[in-house]
């Protein structure tokens, strides 16, 4: 029968093949005419679907998710049965990453971060119509809003997934406005994994009111203290300064501990060690001075010192006590996001910037050959410890495979987030133990990745480490004494590693911070030795080999560096972690801070900028005022106030303040400060003017005499002349001595002749160039203010490096170059430039007579009795 019906079809077919040109053209028009029809049917019933679902037919229905399916929709017309979503992210990684989790009804397309903002131009928000912002498209984001709208006309959802935090809250907040849909919904994800994309596909929100309420305060905060105050300093001291809410307090935490360094006093204090012997003999060991007479005791001066070693050169040392007990070192918590950033810096010598953006990327997802662009961590803007079940229960399993049950807590280890953590996301860590970074490091060789790569391996670590049993250590302490004093020697030897076999021994910024108040404190527990000591009893007698008696003094507060002060910024409240980056960045961006030996110092404008805001704005300005902002922005978030209560409470001081300031404060622009320094050139009196590189002196005649100088203030605060550094090189145009100048990018060569003459060079630092072997390497600066080393003729050639080349050729490979390296842990060394070649020694340092760190007077040396 099937053979009869194909058979009948077959022949049916050929009939009609077989008709005349005259019939087929007769036909022709009734057929195209009853196409037409058909197609307008369809189009009325789909229509008529269309208009159904979006009354509420089927809105409470999950769309379907369809994982395995891999085609990608470009155009905006509507393909195949069933319906159709837009899903809009921040990113294009996103987007990639997320489209491969999603099936063939979903269109996944990237806002490219905000789309909408305040005014560039104006101020944009009204104060008089209670604070009402007036949001505008960003200039070059039409394109991008276009064609999102073009999608959003053809499908019956749209699919909000910008970042999880307040800002995402706002992007997608504003997306919405724009694109007019009426089936918008908001989905967040802690990771970008099938899993957690899909769940969150399958439960959609509403926006958050709250949270794009908290966001929108923020933003209209800054805006109104930054262009207020901002002109005013453009008015009174330089044009360009910016003042922020946030990164104004930074700076003024930075000058602050700068302060307190200049007024630090060093005081005298003397250590007294003892070398001692067992009774088995060599080798010696050293025992620290407690106390005398049973108390503490303090050495001040060389001559109390002296006395004390004379009086125990023959003295009985004899063990008194001895303790033995095992010490735990527990492991750390999860990353949060400001813990990572100083890890990273401590590290890895990241910068926060460099750490956060490394961190995107990981989260947004990496080519990993075949399977894809893959997320690698979970959100990286967090201040909650807080781990999900799932990733615990993987995290155990995979702990008791690889390094064994002796590993493996009995319970899982939970940790507790700071008081004021809003808690809204997970700790950082790997969304999936598949990718161990063993097995991922070749595709980040195969991208030249090696930061990421580091990084990854940092935040894998971490995760694994914190649940894993503590470190223990067998630890011993013995009292020793001799005479009226009583010595105290300790060691302890690793007996269970513990995490440490995963994370390693470094100390932790919390560790540090630990060790460094129990130093302070003067606790015997802050210097724990490492290495075992020799089997003590007591009551037995030791030889003393050596009486070590040396000379300190104590040091100021160091500078902060970017971990530590990412920590003040945390600990104060200040900032939020999306924001710690950015602080950081601007306050170098704007030239307030500078950073030299990886440590912050103020400049001269961020001095004076600091100076003249705490006193006209000491309410804004203030640390605490800053950080009670941030509750509140919270309390805003939680639903607990209005942001407009919280704007009205904040403006109608500031208001008045700004009025006053713009009264009151000095006008450093115009103003100049009379000196009995007569100019060299002319005659007339100098004059202390500021400038964009700070304080100088100028010619009072200008600009009939453009004489400058750069000065300085000695320990009386008299004014010193610097005399500009000559050369033996004569000008190249006019045949005048070249001396050497500072400008914007740091020091270069210029004609003595100057304003005649303005021929100027780099200074060569005496290595020629190894890329283009015709100029020679130059130190220069950044637009950050970061020193590296470039080739002269740049842009012709672009060689750089941030360590200092050397004009040495490596001994193994005849690289033509070394270069001059630091690290915190092992301090300044030379290695070779060549990845392939390991050739690296230390470096030796002169001692400096009568000098030492922070202008501290220099130690005696150890004087041995």
């Amino acid at each position: 029968m099937a053979t009869r019906k194909k058979t009948q079809a077959a022949q049916t077919e050929e009939a009609a093949a077989e008709e005349t040109p005259k019939k087929a053209a007769a036909k022709k028009p009734a057929a195209k005419k009853a196409a037409k029809k058909k197609t307008a049917a369809k189009k009325v019933a789909a229509k008529k679907k269309t208009a159904a679902r979006r009354r509420g037919a089927d809105a409470d229905e999950l769309p379907t998710v369809d994982a395995d399916a891999d085609a990608e929709e470009e155009v905006p017309e509507r393909r195949g049965k069933g319906p159709h979503y837009l899903v809009v992210v921040e990113s294009p990684a996103k987007a990639k990453t997320i489209k491969k989790y999603l099936g063939s009804g979903y269109t996944v397309k990237a806002s490219v971060g905000h789309v909408k903002d305040l005014p560039k131009s104006k101020i944009g928000v009204d104060v008089e119509d209670d604070f009402k912002p007036e949001y505008t498209v960003i200039k070059g984001k039409e394109k991008v809003l276009n064609e999102l709208k073009k999608m959003a006309k053809t499908v019956d959802r749209v699919f909000l997934a910008t970042d999880p935090d307040r800002e995402g809250e706002a992007i997608a907040w504003h997306i919405k406005e724009e694109l007019g849909h009426p089936d918008s919904l908001r989905v967040t994800f802690n990771e970008i994994t099938k899993r957690a994309v899909q769940e969150a596909i399958a439960q959609p929100r509403e926006l958050n009111q709250d949270n794009y309420d908290s966001q929108q305060t923020r933003r209209i905060l800054d805006r109104l203290v930054g262009y207020q105050i901002s002109p005013l300093l453009w008015k009174k001291i330089r044009r360009g300064l910016s003042a922020g809410r946030v990164q104004s307090v930074a700076v003024r935490l930075i000058v602050e501990r700068e302060a307190e360094i200049k007024a630090f006093q060093p005081e005298e204090y003397w250590t007294l060690d003892a070398l001692v012997q067992g009774p088995q003999g060599p080798p010696p060991f050293k025992a620290k001075l407690s106390r005398v007479d049973g108390k503490k005791v303090e050495l001040k001066d060389r001559a109390t010192t002296d006395g004390l070693v004379a009086e125990l050169k023959d003295a009985s040392f004899t063990v008194a006590k001895v303790d033995r007990k095992e010490r735990r070192r527990n492991a750390p918590a999860p990353f949060i996001t400001s813990k990572l950033q100083q890890e990273a810096a401590n590290r890895l010598h990241f910068t926060a910037k460099k750490t956060m953006t490394l961190a995107q990327k990981l989260y947004e997802g990496v080519p990993l050959g075949e399977e894809g662009q893959t997320a690698l961590i979970t959100y990286m803007r967090t201040d909650s410890t807080r781990l999900s079940d799932d990733a615990v229960t993987q995290v155990r399993e995979f702990i008791g495979q690889k390094y064994g049950a002796d590993y493996l807590p009995a319970e899982p280890m939970v940790y507790k987030s700071r008081k004021s953590a809003q808690d809204a996301h997970e700790a950082i860590r790997p969304t999936s133990l598949e990718y161990p970074p063993e097995r991922v490091r070749p595709f980040f060789d195969a991208m030249d990745e090696l930061d990421m790569f580091r990084l990854y391996e940092l935040i894998w670590n971490r995760f694994v480490a914190c649940q894993m049993k503590p470190a223990v250590y067998d630890q011993t302490a013995a009292d020793i004494t001799a005479g009226r004093a009583t010595f105290r020697a300790s060691g302890s030897t690793l007996k269970f590693p513990g995490y440490l076999g995963v994370y390693g021994s470094g100390l932790t910024p919390e560790e540090e911070a630990a060790a460094e108040k129990a130093k302070a404190a003067g606790e015997e527990a802050a210097e724990d030795a490492v290495g075992e000591l020799p089997p003590l009893n007591e009551g037995e007698t030791l030889t003393l080999d050596k009486l070590l008696n040396e000379q300190h003094f104590t040091q100021p507060p160091p500078r902060f560096s970017e971990a530590t002060l990412v920590k003040e910024l945390e600990e104060r409240g200040i900032g939020r972690p999306s924001t710690y980056a950015a602080i950081l960045s601007n306050i170098q961006d704007k030239k307030y801070v500078e950073k030299l030996e990886s440590r912050f110092r103020p400049t001269d404008l961020g001095q004076m900028t600091n100076e003249m805001l705490v006193k006209h704005f000491p309410h804004e300005m203030d640390i605490a005022f800053t950080a009670s902002m941030e509750e509140k922005l919270d309390q805003i978030s939680d639903g607990g106030t209005s942001w407009k209560t919280v704007l009205h409470d904040f403006y109608g001081p500031f208001k008045e303040t700004l009025e006053k300031a713009e009264a009151e404060m000095r006008d450093v622009k115009r103003e100049e400060i009379k000196t009995d320094i007569a100019c060299e050139k002319c005659g007339n009196p100098f004059v202390i003017k500021f400038g964009k590189m700070g304080h100088f002196l100028a010619c009072s005649n200008y600009p009939d005499c453009k004489n400058t100088k750069d000065f300085k203030r000695d320990a009386e605060g008299k004014i010193v002349i610097v005399e500009e550094e000559t050369t033996d090189e004569k000008c190249e145009k006019c045949g005048k001595p070249m001396v050497i100048k500072r400008g914007r990018f740091g020091r270069f060569m210029a004609c003595s002749g100057y304003p005649d003459c303005k021929t100027s060079k780099p200074i060569s630092i005496g290595v020629n160039c190894p890329e283009c072997k015709v100029g020679y390497l130059t130190e220069r600066r950044s637009g950050r203010g970061k020193i590296f080393f470039g080739c002269n003729r740049y842009p012709d050639c672009k060689f750089a490096a941030w360590d200092r080349p050397l004009a040495e050729a490596c001994p193994q490979c005849a690289s033509p170059y070394l270069l001059q390296k630091f690290s915190k842990r092992d301090g300044a060394y030379i290695a070779c430039p060549n990845k392939e070649c390991d050739y690296r020694r230390e470096v030796v340092e002169p001692a400096i007579p009568g000098a030492s760190a922070e202008g501290a007077p220099a130690p005696t040396p150890t004087v041995e009795a």
